[in-house]
């Protein structure tokens, strides 16, 4: 019989996104260029259900062959010219104008904008960002398709029973994550994001929010590690405490498992013997650099961003550590519970803006391209199966559900109310680790965020009127009707101030 599906590419991803789809009774030609790679997955894929649901292909040519007509072809490969070397192939393998080619890995989504247009004519290539990871790949990711409509109404019931679901009314996962567990019924983690390219720039922002999260966390980590002293399984029960409280997500939970492990190697905790040097894939970098190009102020995104730079500078930082002298600033022991919980109401205020801000961008970006996203379906979908799935993400979803023009985040009535009740803590830790020397950069920029946004006025009118000293520049004046500039005649003694 031929197969419904077929799958180019079995890494980590491939392989878990082929099995998924095996277990909701899909049939499947599965191909890589790595001939092992398909012989492991054979190989598991009748270890779990005790019979073969795949047939293995040994080109592409082969794959087409096993598919059913009109094909439907989903790529699990690395982001960039592969995907064009993998369309190519297929096209000189004899795909047909009908067939559908999906292409799943972290691409730009200038790319897949792009390559819309550039196979048109010779079949419909759409694109989906998955999020979840190896786990969230096998039992329930998260998925952000978008491009042409009829290339997803006939992926839509595939990517509807493979993702995360979750309970539409508490807006809880329910996700299985074991092999052997019956299908779960729910809300999909899969929503149509809109036209290409759209689906993987959420995704970016989806990251760009991730590393800001995760950045996050582990600021709150050195805080109670470094200011308070505190020994890493008594931080690890901090964290299981504070995923039952409106911080609970993902991110928090495995931080308490991480830091309850010890290495096996060692007797240490695992966390104190990993070198202190972050890695980055670049969707982070991305999500930066767009919100330069279109002026959307992420400063908590682009501060973890560079903060995983700074990690990398570890021959700099044990040399600095050495001429630097440590402030004498002690965080009081004595009120370590006190602290600790205005940790919690500090991370969940800058979570909040971390969040504030991807959405905001996004918003910018659907504006500036045309996508009309849809912001409290793009929560839903986050709220299962992805890295950042979080409670919150609940309250997100309803916040743009009762306000469908809601202009940013921090305006919705629930967000408000938070961040007035909470942001003293804030305020109170980020200066008592400045007096210890803590580095508090996600939380800083939160924070100052927070700040500016909330300020009816700011010292930009000093800045502007530099810019007219040294470049006439022109600036507006307060009260008058926007578009109307003015500038100062700086070289003479009057200083005149006339229209221009």
């Amino acid at each position: 019989m031929s197969a419904f599906v077929g799958m180019v590419g079995l890494g980590v991803m491939g392989k878990s996104l082929a099995l998924n789809m095996a277990d909701h009774g899909y049939q499947l030609a599965v191909y890589d260029i790595d001939a092992e790679k398909v012989s492991q997955c054979l190989i598991q894929d009748m270890s779990e259900a005790g019979e073969q649901r795949m047939q293995s292909c040994v080109s592409f040519k082969d794959l087409l062959d096993n598919l059913q007509s009109p094909r439907l072809i989903v790529l699990s490969i690395p982001a960039g010219s592969v995907v064009d070397s993998v369309c190519e192939a297929l096209v000189v393998a004899g795909i047909q104008k009908d067939d559908i080619v999906v292409d799943t890995g972290n691409s730009l989504w200038t790319d897949s904008i792009n390559r819309e247009k550039q196979y048109q004519n010779q079949f419909l290539f759409f694109s989906s960002a998955v999020s979840g990871g190896e786990l969230g790949a096998r039992f329930g990711p998260s998925l952000m398709p978008s491009g042409n409509p009829e290339a997803w109404a006939r992926l839509e019931p595939l990517w509807q029973a493979i993702a995360a679901k979750v309970d539409p009314e508490t807006g809880k996962a329910l996700e299985s994550y074991a092999i052997g567990q019956p299908i779960v019924e729910g809300e999909p983690c899969t929503t149509y994001i809109g036209p290409a390219g759209s689906g993987h720039y959420v995704k970016m922002v989806h990251n760009g929010i991730e590393y800001a999260d995760m950045q996050l966390i582990c600021e709150a980590y050195d805080l109670m590690r470094i200011g308070l002293g505190m020994s890493c399984t008594e931080i690890s029960e901090v964290f299981v405490e504070w995923n039952e409280t409106e911080l609970g997500s993902y991110l928090i939970e495995i931080t308490a498992e991480i830091l309850a492990t010890e290495d096996s190697l060692s007797d240490q905790p695992l966390v104190d013997v990993i070198l202190d040097k972050a890695g980055q894939k670049g969707t982070g970098l991305w999500t930066a650099v767009s919100s330069l190009e279109l002026g959307c102020p992420a400063p908590t995104i682009s501060q973890a961003v560079y903060s995983r730079s700074m990690s990398s500078l570890k021959t700099m930082r044990i040399s600095a550590a050495k001429l630097f002298n440590q402030p004498d600033h002690q965080i009081d022991q004595n009120s370590r519970v006190e602290f600790i919980e205005r940790i919690r109401q500090a991370l969940y205020c800058a979570k909040v803006c971390a969040y504030a801000q991807g959405f905001h961008l996004m918003k910018i970006a659907s504006d500036e391209q045309g996508w009309e996203l849809d912001f409290a379906e793009i929560a839903k979908i986050w709220r299962a199966g992805c890295i950042i799935r979080a409670q919150f993400l609940q309250h997100i979803t309803q916040a743009y559900q009762q306000q469908s023009n809601l202009e940013h985040l921090l305006l919705a009535p629930y967000f408000q109310q938070q961040l007035n009740n909470q942001q003293g803590a804030m305020r109170q830790v980020i200066a008592e680790a400045s007096l210890a020397g803590i580095p508090f950069a996600a939380f800083g920029a939160s924070l100052t965020y927070f700040d500016a946004f909330r300020r009816d006025v700011l010292p930009t009118n000093l800045l502007q009127a530099q810019r007219d000293y040294f470049g006439a520049h022109t600036f507006e004046r307060l009260g008058e009707s926007s578009g109307q500039k003015y500038h100062v005649e700086w070289t003479t003694q009057e200083r005149l101030v006339k229209p221009v």
